[in-house]
């Protein structure tokens, strides 16, 4: 046993569970009594940095109660519904604090959504009321006749019902407590939607319990303090941004700084201006910034590390090196599951650990998965079979009322039952299904292969996507890759496809002399895009690129296929690709 990694895990949780020591499921504490205590410590410290603007925590309290005291005057109490269409700004921030402040629900609708998708999202909230960003209402309004109930529209910054005005006008001092009166930590404080990659986004319950769940594990695990400043360029309608970036540093009285929009020209430059100590990440946005021209003052700045998921591990150590990072806490988890771990003393790859000793503490299993049937294999006695270590299988979580442990599911009944899998190991047990394959190692560590439906099946074998796209990601010239699985008439399975982003000059002929994979995992198509389509969350959109399979017809971007007797690509045009198709040529 590793003495010394064992100490730091054991340190690392029994300080998150410190920090978790006064919230209760049933009690009455919410994030609310944090900020408000906060700003009657110090309310001259900064809470907010927005451009040039340095927002106090007594003035982010005042904003709060003056969106609290505007939505009473609209009629909202607790349990009602408000929609947030709004880009980063601090005003988000204190809409969604002022809105809790009376125990109503906000929903934080994704920006990038347009017509069907921004319509279907805001429906199955049933918001009463929303609030627009200025910008953003000519999207609201082309959406409009599909939304059902249609909520009134307050615009921030111009537009039809002026909210700016209202505002002005509302008092800044706090609502009565007795407004809230009956709200416990397990009753609802937001929807956060799905990214709605594999069809409409789903409203996820958050309640208040998960919130504070979530902000003090990350406390815990980067041991923030009041003298953090954390970089937020992620969305605040998402959790990693807008509750694990936002809350581990506000839950400890430091100050968050928040970026409209994620830029890598100017991530480092914020980090310097802003004397920036941690900052959260998605595995794209490192990406990006590995990708950005070097510049000596790469590893100039104040951090002390950053926490995120989806860190790749065949970039980890370069970025890692390369930005002078000193720590690096990747994580598991999703918004609505139950199903959470961080990777605490930097294992390169991991996204979390639980060992063997915690395993009572931290109900968290992988089960064998069938992946043409897209289920859990079950045994002879009907349960599912646990995978041994190094073996790939589906994450799931027991469910219980214990802390950390309930799901909280859509607002979707059905939605919530998909996600629920019963009678697991023993008869009338609950485990709530992650939809992600992976595996873990004898030390009790977590690895990410990949999302169930991503992996397919081809000549036989499983074939997971991020596997495929580490290979590809470390040759030179290619900056970007998607890798997917297409329909092949008269083929069992799919066959791989890799959609690439690639620096001029790269030549996909001698693409399979530079790439290490077994020949079922080899992309046999390759098809080359100017840009990556990405959620606002900065997932790689799959089901458009699925759809469109390798025809050339179809497809405008230039095609190459894996020539078997030549052991090259070659461009696949539209008589090779009826010879593929007629079975004429074998693949």
């Amino acid at each position: 046993m590793n003495l010394a990694r064992e100490y730091n895990y054991i340190r690392a949780v029994a300080r998150t569970f410190w920090r978790m020591r006064a919230i209760k499921r049933d009690g009455a504490r919410t994030f609310v009594d944090v900020i408000e205590e906060q700003a009657d410590r110090t309310p001259d410290a900064p809470a907010i940095l927005y451009l040039d603007r340095v927002i106090s925590y007594r003035a982010f309290d005042e904003g709060a109660n003056r969106f609290a005291n505007w939505a009473m005057g609209q009629g909202i109490k607790r349990g009602d519904v408000v929609a947030l269409l709004l880009e980063n700004c601090p005003e988000y921030l204190m809409a969604w604090l002022g809105l809790i402040k009376l125990g109503a629900v906000a929903a934080l609708i994704n920006t990038n959504l347009r017509a069907a998708p921004l319509a279907h999202s805001i429906s199955i909230a049933r918001a009463r009321l929303a609030i627009v960003g200025a910008d953003l209402c000519p999207a609201l309004a082309e959406a409009a006749r599909a939304i059902d109930p249609m909520p009134v529209v307050w615009a921030l910054g111009g537009g039809a019902g002026d909210l700016d005005k209202a505002l002005a006008k509302a008092s800044p001092a706090r609502p009565d407590k007795s407004v809230r009166e009956g709200l416990l930590a397990r009753h609802n404080a937001l929807y956060i939607y799905t990214s709605g990659t594999t069809g409409m986004p789903k409203a996820a319950n958050f309640s208040h319990f998960r919130m504070m769940y979530m902000m003090y594990g990350f406390a815990g695990a980067l041991k923030t303090t009041a003298a953090d400043r954390t970089y937020v360029t992620l969305p605040l309608y998402h959790a990693t941004g807008g509750i694990c970036g936002v809350g581990m540093t506000l839950s400890a009285g430091g100050a968050v700084i928040i970026k409209r929009r994620f830029s890598a020209t100017d991530f480092w430059d914020d980090c310097r201006k802003y004397k920036a100590t941690l900052f959260a990440y998605v595995g794209e946005l490192c990406r990006y910034l590995l990708n950005s021209p070097a510049d000596p003052r790469d590893g100039e700045h104040h951090l002390r590390g950053c926490t995120g998921n989806g860190l790749r591990p065949e970039i980890w150590s370069t970025f890692q090196k390369r930005f002078a990072i000193p720590r690096i806490v990747e994580f598991y988890g999703a918004t609505e599951g139950n199903v959470s771990m961080l990777n605490y003393d930097n294992m390169v790859g991991a996204v979390g650990r639980v060992p063997g000793y915690m395993r009572g503490l931290f109900p968290t299993r992988l089960v064998r998965f069938d992946i043409a049937q897209e289920a859990p294999v079950r045994g002879l006695d009907g349960f599912c079979v646990e995978c041994g270590p190094n073996e790939v299988g589906e994450a799931i979580g027991a469910i219980s009322d214990k802390p950390g442990r309930s799901f909280e599911g859509y607002t979707a009944a059905g939605d919530t039952q998909k996600k629920v899998l019963r009678d697991v190991f023993k008869k009338g047990d609950v485990w709530f299904r992650t939809g992600d394959l992976l595996r873990r190692d004898e030390f009790g560590y977590f690895y990410f292969v990949d999302r169930v439906g991503d992996t397919f099946r081809w000549k036989g074998e499983n074939v997971a996507t991020s596997e495929v796209a580490e290979a590809l990601s470390v040759v030179p010239d290619i900056l970007e890759v998607n890798v997917y699985g297409v329909a092949v008439p008269g083929c069992d399975g799919r066959a791989g496809m890799a959609a690439l982003v690639a620096r001029n000059g790269f030549d996909p002929e001698k693409l399979a002399d530079r790439i290490e994979l077994p020949a079922f995992a080899r992309p046999l198509f390759i098809r080359l895009r100017p840009e990556m389509e990405i959620t606002g969350t900065f997932k790689l959109k799959k089901a458009d690129l699925v759809s469109q399979g390798f025809d050339p017809d179809v497809i405008s971007d230039p095609l190459f296929w894996f020539d078997p007797g030549a052991a090259r690509y070659k461009p696949l045009t539209q008589t090779v690709y009826a010879e593929i198709v007629s079975g004429r040529v074998k693949l």
